[in-house]
């Protein structure tokens, strides 16, 4: 799935995680692509396990990068059947969610996230990531709720 992308001002980005928030928010991401002919960029973040005190050994074959990639690749050939004029590339970036969303956010016209906030309270309706990418992103940011 790595077809080239639009110009910027016409690259939707979308954050996924592999939640059933953030497959719902790639979906509306598609479909607004879909209906203003924009580029569609999906973009995992992945990080390297921390660890207190010792350090684990990792097994040889242990591919954080990869196995990101593969789950985005995985999901968003789910979603893509049903948009099959949209032109969308995945990307898995090494770093914080939060920071990688809101670089990401630099070269598009809308960046699309999830939200797993369950709280009833405003300020906890939004997840950390999603409120971060709110108040830092480049570009306008639409939160997607998930609908159980």
């Amino acid at each position: 799935m790595s077809a080239q992308v639009g110009t910027s001002t016409h690259t939707i980005v979308a954050g996924v995680d592999g939640s059933d928030s953030s497959i719902d928010a790639l979906r509306w991401a598609f479909a607004e692509a879909e209906r203003t002919g924009a580029g569609l960029e999906a973009i995992t973040a992945w990080q390297w396990p921390l660890t207190l005190g010792a350090v684990a050994p990792f097994a040889p074959e242990y591919d954080p990068a990869g196995d990101a990639q593969r789950m985005l690749d995985d999901i968003v050939a789910s979603v893509a059947g049903e948009f099959p004029t949209v032109t969308v590339r995945t990307r898995s970036v090494e770093g914080h969610p939060s920071e990688v969303l809101v670089e990401a956010s630099r070269h598009a016209a809308l960046l699309v996230v999830g939200s797993r906030g369950h709280g009833a309270f405003a300020g906890a309706v939004l997840g950390s990531v999603s409120q971060h990418c709110v108040a830092h992103a480049a570009s306008p940011v639409l939160v997607h709720r998930h609908h159980r």
